[in-house]
């Protein structure tokens, strides 16, 4: 006869733990004023963009499509993604990611939720598929957004490419669409950026803005004379990939280089942050 340890009871997990955990996490952030705030920011903002172009003559002639945003609003979403990839998408994206599990310390509420017979692997799980959620939904919010103002707003008149071949309407509208989509990967990663400072420092505003200031730092170090092998393995260089899409022949080698890079941000950042979640002792704090 075989025998049986009794020295632990067993404890019987339910079934859909991660998923308990992500509806649950997604219902809180539905309810944060904060949460609907940036989303209406990301929607309503292009709008506002545009209407400030209409106001005066001048354009913004030194970035991507400035100097046609008076002539066709499929250059719109060029000239919104350009300033969103360099600046925004860091800090949108960190709201909730580098909140989401310092929030637990904050409050005082990880024994609570460590006895609610879910494990950590459950609850980081959920967690981070919750902030990977609302990093999708604020880059749809906004791409959209710029691409509703500028066709509402200025029109759909053909879009003169990087390559200086015009573009028809209908092409312009998947390529805005192709370009905001681009942009996933990286955002994506700064969201796994957010997820391992949050647990981390376990303070959320060193979990918002501790991302926010990394991504600034490679913006700058993109700006000197840095090695080439350097500056493409930023995790901001990836936010340009779209550029290779705005021509008659489209270069896709950006694209594939940044989605590596950006998954690799991203697999080292959710690692070291359960690492660091699974060896944490919460009876102390």
């Amino acid at each position: 006869m075989t025998a049986v340890a009794l020295d632990e009871p067993a404890v019987t997990r339910p079934r859909g733990g991660v998923r308990t955990v992500y509806l649950w996490e997604l219902e809180k952030l539905t309810a944060q004023w904060r949460i609907r705030a940036v989303a209406a920011v990301c929607l309503l903002a292009p709008f506002a963009f545009v209407l400030a172009l209409k106001t005066q003559d001048t354009v913004p002639s030194d970035t991507l499509f400035g100097r046609w945003v008076h002539d066709t609003g499929y250059a719109i979403p060029g000239v919104v993604l350009g300033f969103a990839g360099q600046w925004a998408f860091p800090l949108l994206t960190c709201v909730v990611a580098g909140d989401i599990f310092a929030a637990e310390d904050h409050h005082g509420t990880w024994q609570t939720i460590l006895i609610r017979s879910r494990t950590r692997g459950q609850i980081f799980t959920g967690k981070v598929l919750a902030a990977a959620t609302f990093t999708v939904v604020v880059v749809a919010l906004a791409g959209a957004g710029s691409i509703a103002a500028g066709v509402l707003l200025v029109g759909h008149q053909p879009l003169v490419a990087l390559d200086g071949s015009l573009v028809s309407s209908g092409r312009a509208a998947e390529l805005a669409a192709l370009s905001w989509l681009c942009v996933l990967p990286p955002a994506l990663g700064f969201t796994a950026l957010g997820v391992l400072f949050s647990i981390a420092t376990r303070h959320s505003a060193a979990g918002v803005m501790g991302p926010v200031l990394v991504g600034l730092l490679m913006q700058l170090y993109a700006y000197v004379d840095a090695l080439d092998v350097i500056r493409h393995a930023l995790l901001t260089t990836p936010f340009d990939a779209w550029h290779g899409l705005m021509s008659a022949t489209p270069y896709y080698g950006p694209l594939v280089e940044g989605c590596v890079v950006s998954a690799v941000y991203a697999v080292v950042c959710l690692a070291a942050g359960y690492v660091l979640l699974r060896r944490r002792d919460f009876t102390k704090g």
